[in-house]
């Protein structure tokens, strides 16, 4: 016989405190839900307009670190179990510092907004482009061929390098970036640590021969590590895995 799970109780939405959650929106600037307050749709529009403030970066509007690694465990699982190619690019501003102390912390955020818009309208739709850190961001390029991978990074510097940026007071200044890529493991279970590690380890690179370029791991097939070596015949699924013959 069947047993089925009792029904969950329903909620009246008028006992529901949602004065701080309106105002998580007011302050970050989203719109506020259309419709008759506490209907359904009204409701179901609050929790998309929480979810879009969770996982965004408030100043750029690019996805934020956490969607950024959740996203990236997203393709290490897609690229191990298709063998597609799919790039990981890191990339920040050179001397975002100077410009901080320069010109203020105005004019930074400025320069950061700008460089943010400049990436995410390089790259293609299916691409995702997060803001990681300070003037830190972070591309995704799924089902990126290794042939083209350096020059889609260098698309992305150069675009950003001949931008004009306003900061007040009738200055415009203009920016660098520094690229490091690597591509991940095809048919290997990597992990995301490894993969951004072999990333950042490129943009290290770029950085120490003399900024404003792009680096990329070279060799991509030999270059696997040992820990990823060891994922090699790892399980995908070792709850659903049955016993080899």
């Amino acid at each position: 016989m069947e047993h089925r799970l009792p029904a969950p109780p329903l909620i009246d939405a008028r006992a529901l405190d949602l004065d701080q959650a309106l105002q998580l929106l007011q302050q970050a600037g989203a719109a506020l839900p259309d419709g008759e307050p506490r209907s359904q749709a009204w409701l179901q529009a609050l929790l998309d307009a929480l979810c879009d403030l969770s996982s965004k970066d408030a100043l750029t509007g690019l996805v934020n670190r956490r969607s950024f690694e959740m996203a990236l465990a997203r393709e290490v699982d897609r690229v191990a179990r298709s063998g597609e190619a799919a790039l990981l690019l890191m990339l920040d501003i050179d001397h975002f510092k100077a410009i901080n102390d320069t010109h203020g912390h105005g004019a930074g955020d400025e320069v950061i907004r700008a460089v943010a818009t400049a990436v995410a309208q390089t790259v293609r739709p299916m691409d995702l482009v997060a803001r990681v850190g300070g003037e830190e961001f972070a591309i995704i390029l799924p089902n990126c061929a290794t042939h083209v991978g350096l020059a889609v990074a260098e698309r992305v510097r150069e675009r950003v390098s001949q931008l004009g940026i306003p900061v007040g007071s009738g200055q415009v200044l203009q920016v660098t970036i520094s690229l490091g890529g690597a591509f991940a493991p095809q048919w290997v279970r990597s992990s995301p640590l490894l993969w951004t590690e072999r990333a950042d380890r490129q943009l290290y690179r770029a950085k120490a021969e003399g900024r404003n370029r792009a680096c990329l791991e070279p060799q991509v097939d030999s270059l696997v590590s040992a820990e990823e070596k060891g994922m090699l015949f790892a399980p995908l699924n070792p709850d659903t895995q049955q016993d080899l013959p």
